[in-house]
């Protein structure tokens, strides 16, 4: 078969790094040669890789790859003991959602395929007991109802934040269609983030999609948007952050002062991007990743003096605050994170989630690969 310019080979689950035709790397090879064997190997022309890299699917951005310090940043005097130390990674190129899947794009998906959410589907006993302590007593059954965790405002001062049961309330009934129980709903909210899903819920609608979620280094990557050593993805001026994101401003979890127009999630794009054009990569609300939590996940990688290149996160979950459920890493923080607590608009933030847990702060946005757009043309 003739194909008109010169071959390259593009293997299937390996990535291109790509700044441009004409762009140079350090070693001042053309980042369209830099290809790495994985994997079963495709041919496709020059001519085709530049327009699949020129042409990204709809709605999303082409991330190109490199080298970056994942964690926190040593001036980030907030930051949690989880979120160091920095260490180096490489991921290759993606492409990215330039927004969080919105309540529009989720419902398009429910109404093609049917699917039911977790938050929706009746309880089984027995498969959560195996997620708590031995011993644990059932519920009354009037308690193991369909339903989601919304937030609830404390009527005075907490001093004791660490106990998140204060602003957290079991509520039957919530779901992605009604994020904070049966009075409510997303009429007029088709453009605002999809919430009230699981990880089992996003991973569907990747299947259906032909997405994955990233990997945390490729969320925190794009997030830094090549800016190593900030501690934002604006820099280091916090007091940008109600330009920049939404978030709680004011007494949490008492009083919202609405500085940044938002008291629950907002409508995508309703700030400006980071530099590579994406939307909410802090604030509104939490973003899934694809790797296991585990709390000493960063120690152990720079203990073993390991350098990462596209890493998939631990091979088990760990969280000693947890012990009993399998957990995914979450990243951005969301409309409830605030300088008093946990501040987790930072780019170095994350937290575990569990697999079939959903709340009103958490959605998610997708990836896709070279490598997976070509398999569709296969």
């Amino acid at each position: 078969m003739r194909v008109s310019g010169y071959r390259v080979l593009v293997f299937v689950y390996s990535l291109i790094l790509l700044a441009g035709c004409k762009d140079l790397n350090k070693t001042g090879k053309s980042n369209l040669n830099i290809v790495q064997s994985i994997g079963e190997e495709v041919e496709v022309s020059q001519k085709k890789l530049d327009s699949l890299i020129n042409n990204p699917p709809e709605g999303m951005v082409w991330i190109s790859g490199g080298d970056f310090l994942q964690g926190a940043v040593p001036l980030d005097t907030t930051a949690m003991a989880h979120e160091k130390p920095q260490h180096k990674v490489t991921v290759n190129g993606f492409f990215m959602d330039i927004t969080e899947v919105t309540n529009a794009q989720f419902a398009e998906f429910v109404e093609e395929t049917g699917y039911v959410t977790v938050a929706e589907k009746e309880i089984d006993w027995e498969e959560m007991k195996s997620q708590l302590p031995q011993g644990t007593p059932k519920p009354h059954d009037s308690i193991l109802k369909p339903g989601s965790l919304v937030f609830k405002k404390a009527k005075e001062s907490v001093p004791n934040l660490y106990d998140f049961s204060q602003w957290w309330k079991w509520q039957i009934g919530a779901n992605w269609r009604q994020p904070s129980g049966p009075n409510s709903d997303i009429t007029g909210k088709d453009n605002h983030p999809v919430v009230q899903v699981t990880y089992q819920d996003a991973l569907e609608y990747c299947k259906w999609a032909g997405k994955r979620l990233p990997t945390e280094a490729e969320w925190e990557y794009a997030a830094r948007a090549k800016e190593n050593n900030t501690i934002f993805f604006w820099g280091n001026d916090e007091s940008k952050l109600s330009k920049k994101a939404n978030t709680w401003e004011g007494e949490f979890p008492v009083i919202n002062t609405l500085q940044d127009g938002y008291e629950k999630t907002a409508p995508v794009k309703s700030y400006l991007p980071n530099n590579l054009g994406l939307y909410d990569m802090a604030g509104n609300v939490w973003e899934m990743t694809s790797d296991f939590y585990d709390h000493n996940y960063y120690n152990k990688l720079v203990e073993k003096n390991i350098v990462t290149v596209n890493p998939n996160g631990p091979s088990k979950t760990y969280n000693p605050n947890n012990p009993y459920s399998t957990e995914r890493v979450i990243k951005g923080g969301s409309f409830l994170c605030s300088d008093s607590y946990c501040a987790s608009y930072r780019v170095s933030s994350r937290m575990g989630n569990a697999n079939d847990s959903s709340a009103e702060h958490i959605g998610f946005r997708t990836v896709i690969t070279i490598e997976m757009l070509l398999n569709r043309l296969r």
